[in-house]
C-alpha cells in the first residue's frame, strides 16, 4: 500500500461518526498520564531571563514591519520562546494545579516540542549550539556545542528553530484520532512562534525543502537509544527566523559541521503505554520528505485597531469551556476584523484552507451558513461539489451567505453535541482542498494541511482575544455530518478542524497563579 492510500484510510477510519467515535480506550487512564514536560538528563540547563509584558509594542503596531528591529541576545531570544511556546499561567482547584501555555493545545496535553540552533550568543555559549527549550523553567537545555561557519551567510541574529511532536501525549487521551489533533498543535505552535517573533520585528519562513532525514539528523531525533521507544519525537518542520528577509540557508553545511551525537536523555514520560497501529502506521507514512510549494508574494496584514500590550494579549489566550449566550451577539464590524485577520496567507504559499461559517449572533448579518472564501481558486469547484440549493450571495469581498437559517442546533450536534458550538456569536469549520493536495504533493501534506488549520486557529484566539472575546478550538467533531449539510460526496474537500468564537463564561472555582510563581525569578 503506498503512502498516499495509507493517508485516505487512516482520515476515513479516524472520522467521528453520530453512533460510533473514533476508536480510543473509551477512559483516561490517569495511573501513565504523560509528562507534559521534556528534559534531558546530562544536558547542561541555562535559565533565561522573565521577559517584563510592560516594555511591548501595542498588538496595532505588532504588525506594522516598519518598526524598528531588535538585535538578537538572551533576552530577545527569552522573550520569542517566552510568548510562544512558555507558561501563560497555573491554574488550580482543590489540590489540582496545572500550567497554561500562549500555544494552543488539544486537552493541554502539548505534545509539540521546540528544539533552537543558534549561533554565539552571550549568556549562552561562545559557539553555536542545538538546544532544547524546556518551558516549565523557561530554559534551554544544551544539547551539543560547536564551531560553525553557517551563519556567515545569513543576517546576523539570525537563527533556526525546530518543531517536533511526541505522539504519545495526544494518543493517551485520543487513541487513533490522535495524529489529527497533534498536528493542529504543530500548527498552533507555528503561529505564535510567528506572533512572538513579531515582537522583535522578526521573520519567520519555514524551510520546506529540508529532506526528512536531515532534519531529524539536525534535531537530533535520529538517535533512537536517547528516547524511550514508546515516547518517539517526530521531527515536523524548521523555521528561519530573522531580523530581515533572506535566501534560503545551505542546510548541508551546517550538518557537516553538528556533533554526531547529541548530550541528554530525554526523560521518562509515562511507565505504561497503549499501541495503536493506525497511528504507527500514519507516522510513518507521513514522515517522508516534503515537497516545496511554488511560494507568493504576502499581501500587506490588515490594520489593527488595539493598543493593548501585544505580550498581554499573547499571555492571556486561553481556551473557553463555556459560552454564555445571553451575551453571544457581536458587531457585524468585529466580525469582519476577525475574518480579515485570517482571510491573507499565514505564511508565503497559497493557501488550502476555506472557512464554512455557522453564523449565530452577528448584529447586521442574518444567521445562516456562510462561506469565507480564502483561495479563490476553490470557488468553482465549491460551487460545483456542494448543494446546489446554496444561493452564494456575496454579502461582503471574499463573504459568501450559502443559506440562511438558524442552524444553531446543527452547529452543537456537529461538534459532538457540545454547547459552546451554538452559544457563541459564531461558529466554523475549516474546509480544506484535501485529494488534490495529497496527490500533487504527496503523504507529508496531509501534516501541512493541518498545520494550516492549526495556525489559523492559533491567529483567531490571539486576534478573538485583541477584540475582548473568548474562542475555542474543537477537535471533535462528526466529519461526514458536516460533509452532507455542505453536500460533499467525496473528499476533494474535507473539513479539518471547527473553532468557536463568543463570550465565555469563567469558572469562578478556579485559582489562577502566575506561570512562573515557582521560579525564584519573578512572576
Amino acid at each position: 500500500m503506498n503512502t498516499t492510500q495509507i493517508v485516505y484510510e487512516y482520515h476515513d477510519r479516524t472520522k467521528h461518526h453520530p453512533k460510533r467515535y473514533a476508536a480510543s480506550r473509551g477512559h483516561m487512564d490517569w495511573s501513565i498520564q504523560p509528562d507534559p514536560f521534556r528534559r534531558y538528563s546530562g544536558a547542561e540547563l541555562i535559565a533565561l531571563p522573565l521577559i517584563d509584558e510592560n516594555d511591548s509594542p501595542t498588538y496595532a503596531e505588532l504588525f506594522d514591519s516598519s518598526r524598528s528591529t531588535e538585535p538578537l541576545s538572551i533576552d530577545t531570544l527569552a522573550q520569542l520562546l517566552q510568548y510562544s511556546m512558555g507558561l501563560a499561567a497555573w491554574k488550580s482547584i482543590g489540590s489540582d494545579s496545572w500550567a497554561l501555555r500562549c500555544n494552543a493545545s488539544s486537552g493541554n496535553l502539548h505534545p509539540t516540542e521546540v528544539t533552537l540552533i543558534l549561533p554565539p550568543l552571550e549568556g549562552i555559549s561562545s559557539q553555536s549550539v542545538i538546544a532544547h527549550y524546556a518551558p516549565k523553567e523557561h530554559a534551554l537545555e544544551i544539547l551539543a556545542s560547536f564551531e560553525s561557519s553557517f551563519w556567515d551567510d545569513l543576517p546576523q541574529g539570525a537563527l533556526l528553530l525546530g518543531i517536533s511532536s511526541i505522539l504519545w501525549r495526544e494518543v493517551w487521551k485520543y487513541g487513533e484520532r490522535a495524529f489529527r489533533y497533534t498536528q493542529l498543535d504543530a500548527g498552533h505552535a507555528q503561529q505564535a512562534i510567528t506572533l512572538s517573533a513579531k515582537l522583535a520585528n522578526w521573520t519567520t519562513r519555514r524551510i520546506d525543502d529540508i529532506s526528512i532525514s536531515d532534519l531529524d539528523q539536525l534535531l537530533g531525533l535520529d538517535q533512537a537509544e536517547r528516547y524511550h521507544d514508546e515516547e518517539r519525537e517526530v521531527s515536523d518542520m524548521l523555521l528561519l527566523i530573522s531580523p530581515k528577509e533572506t535566501d534560503r540557508p545551505k542546510i548541508t553545511q551546517l550538518l557537516q559541521e553538528i556533533p554526531k551525537h547529541l548530550n541528554g536523555s530525554a526523560n521518562r514520560l509515562s511507565h505504561g503505554h497503549h499501541y495503536w497501529e493506525a497511528i504507527e502506521l500514519i507516522e510513518r507514512a507521513t514522515h517522508v520528505d516534503p515537497v516545496a510549494r511554488q511560494p507568493i508574494a504576502m499581501e500587506p496584514a490588515p490594520v489593527r485597531k488595539s493598543q493593548d500590550s501585544a505580550k498581554s494579549l499573547l499571555h492571556k489566550r486561553r481556551s473557553a469551556q463555556a459560552m454564555d449566550p445571553r451575551r453571544a451577539s457581536i458587531t457585524k464590524e468585529t466580525f469582519m476584523r476577525l475574518l480579515a485577520s485570517i482571510n491573507t496567507p499565514l505564511e508565503a504559499v497559497e493557501p488550502a484552507a476555506d472557512l464554512i461559517l455557522f453564523l449565530h449572533a452577528v448584529d447586521d448579518l442574518p444567521q445562516g451558513l456562510y462561506l469565507l472564501l480564502r483561495n479563490k481558486k476553490h470557488l468553482e469547484a465549491l460551487k460545483t461539489e456542494m448543494m446546489d440549493t446554496f444561493v452564494w450571495q456575496e454579502v461582503e469581498s471574499d463573504l459568501f451567505l450559502l443559506e440562511q437559517a438558524d442552524l444553531k442546533a446543527q452547529a452543537k450536534f456537529i461538534s459532538c453535541a457540545q454547547d459552546i458550538a451554538s452559544d457563541s456569536a459564531f461558529s466554523l469549520g475549516m474546509l480544506s482542498e484535501f485529494r488534490p493536495q495529497i496527490e500533487a504533493f504527496g503523504a507529508q501534506r496531509y501534516k501541512e494541511l493541518y498545520w494550516e488549520c492549526g495556525a489559523i486557529g492559533q491567529q483567531l484566539y490571539v486576534e478573538a482575544t485583541a477584540l475582548g472575546l473568548s474562542a475555542t478550538g474543537i477537535g471533535c467533531y462528526l466529519d461526514d455530518v458536516m460533509h452532507r449539510l455542505l453536500g460533499l460526496s467525496d473528499n476533494r474537500f474535507q473539513v479539518l478542524y471547527h473553532f468557536t468564537i463568543g463570550q465565555a463564561i469563567v469558572d469562578m472555582r478556579l485559582k489562577t497563579l502566575p506561570p512562573y510563581a515557582h521560579l525564584d525569578r519573578g512572576s
